[in-house]
């Protein structure tokens, strides 16, 4: 006689070690595999885009650098990019290099603190010891130094050609507001050349923990003995990247991304619906899961539209630049943590040839500045995260419209379809892979207890 189940409901809340607030809420069998995902942003609504409009292009790109305190650079760029794209101003090849370097600094710094974020699932090879990045003790000691020295050199370069490692001061709309000394030019090259041997030792350890945690028959969460299923973290959506390094816009020649290829819908056509948690593990770091009983809607309380590129959700982020640009074709979350690590090398050697190539007596202003005259522009800028486009319409040199597709946005419903048939228990290890960024994809609706719209974005 054959036998039903009903399917269960676990949710974890907050999920952990990424930037911003998110949960997920995961429809499991009997034998406690994922069915249906739902990575959701529970984060408040910043309001960011209407802050924009009204405000001058100069401003803007200084406002939504602060959507995130991780992610400052990629958004102050990638605005900046767009209000240039509206009002068609081309800037000088000195000013692009600056933004180059200031880019590839903060994908440097970006990779390493991730590897201290990913590092707690990891064992030390060889060992049942899980990987404390924080310990005194060798090896790990020595690892966590090298972390912390290439964030260093990447903030260090950032703030050198950008003002600042963090909101960075000398970019302009026009391109910089100057260029740097011969001596600067030399200490960010002895920096990435320094960088360039920390960051082969470490993308070498790094891949060796990430594979041997994958070729595990079985990992511990919290006590629990956990089978590794060798298709971890596998999905069947696309990838979408813009460029190997920087990004491209909408005053390219032959723009890489086509704004009529892209759709932005709602989260409740894509997410389930009302449901009670059903399944409660109180081992479940940190704190256990949601407590039976609770209510739990995805639908509705997912902070967040759904982008689709033609017609479904895509990747964005390192291994879809790789897919893009280098025919890389490792899947799942294994494939996909190791993509990061070989984008160490990468952004050092392409940082140094942008660095001998910057021109430390060139221009870095364009001549002429337009007012705009209410063009649609957009830029994408590749985040360390992925493809973060934004787009601007600037008309008499105030801005009309402005519009953020962030990196984690686009990965929302690629990573939750990712979930399905893996081990709930490494759910969160499939949504780290794609080092969200949650604050910044935090754009569209919060309901209150009576599913009254308190904010949202309209989807355009």
């Amino acid at each position: 006689m054959r036998r039903y189940y009903l399917s269960k409901v676990v949710e974890i809340s907050p999920t952990t070690r990424h930037e911003g607030h998110s949960k997920l809420v995961l429809k499991v069998n009997d034998a406690g595999i994922i069915e249906t995902g739902n990575w959701c942003s529970i984060t408040p609504v910043r309001g960011v885009e209407k802050l924009a409009v009204g405000k001058t292009p100069e401003q803007v790109p200084k406002i939504a650098s602060r959507v995130c305190g991780i992610c400052p650079i990629a958004h102050c760029l990638a605005a900046t990019d767009a209000m240039e794209a509206s009002i068609k101003c081309e800037i000088p090849q000195d000013a692009r290099l600056l933004r180059h370097i200031l880019q590839l600094a903060n994908r440097l710094h970006s990779i390493a603190l991730h590897n201290i974020l990913l590092l707690p699932d990891y064992y030390i090879p060889g060992t049942e010891t899980k990987i404390n990045p924080f310990t005194a003790e060798e090896p790990v000691r020595t690892v966590a130094k090298r972390i912390q020295r290439l964030r260093e050199i990447g903030q260090t370069i950032g703030q050198i050609s950008g003002g600042d490692c963090i909101h960075p001061r000398n970019t302009r709309i026009g391109g910089m507001y100057r260029n740097v000394s011969e001596q600067a030019k030399t200490k960010m090259y002895d920096l990435a050349k320094e960088g360039l041997v920390l960051a082969h030792a470490q993308s070498e350890f790094m891949i060796a923990v990430i594979r041997n945690y994958h070729n595990r028959d079985t990992v511990d969460v919290g006590g629990m003995k956990v089978p590794m299923p060798k298709n971890l973290g596998f999905h069947n959506q696309g990838y979408l990247a813009t460029h190997a390094f920087y990004g491209s816009s909408s005053l390219d020649e032959c723009p890489t991304w086509d704004i009529n290829r892209f759709k932005e819908v709602r989260p409740w056509d894509w997410y389930m619906g009302e449901m009670d948690v059903t399944l409660e593990e109180p081992r479940y770091p940190i704190g256990g899961t949601t407590k039976l009983g609770t209510k739990v809607n995805p639908q509705m309380e997912a902070c967040t539209g759904i982008p689709m590129y033609d017609g479904q959700p895509v990747e964005v982020g390192p291994r879809a630049r790789l897919v893009t640009f280098k025919n890389y074709d490792e899947k799942g979350t294994c494939g996909q943590n190791i993509a990061r690590q070989m984008e160490y090398q990468d952004s050092l050697y392409e940082m140094m040839d942008c660095i001998d190539a910057l021109n430390t007596a060139g221009k870095v202003v364009a001549d002429y500045i337009p007012d705009g005259d209410g063009s649609l522009g957009w830029a994408s800028n590749e985040a360390p995260r992925g493809t973060d486009v934004h787009i601007a319409r600037v008309k008499d040199w105030k801005v009309q419209y402005f519009s953020m597709l962030v990196p984690t946005t686009w990965n929302f419903a690629t990573c939750s379809a990712a979930l399905k048939g893996a081990p709930w228990q490494l759910a969160e290890v499939i949504m780290r892979g794609y080092d969200p960024c949650v604050s910044c994809a935090t754009h569209m609706i919060v309901v209150d207890e009576d599913n009254k719209v308190v904010a949202q974005k309209l989807i355009q």
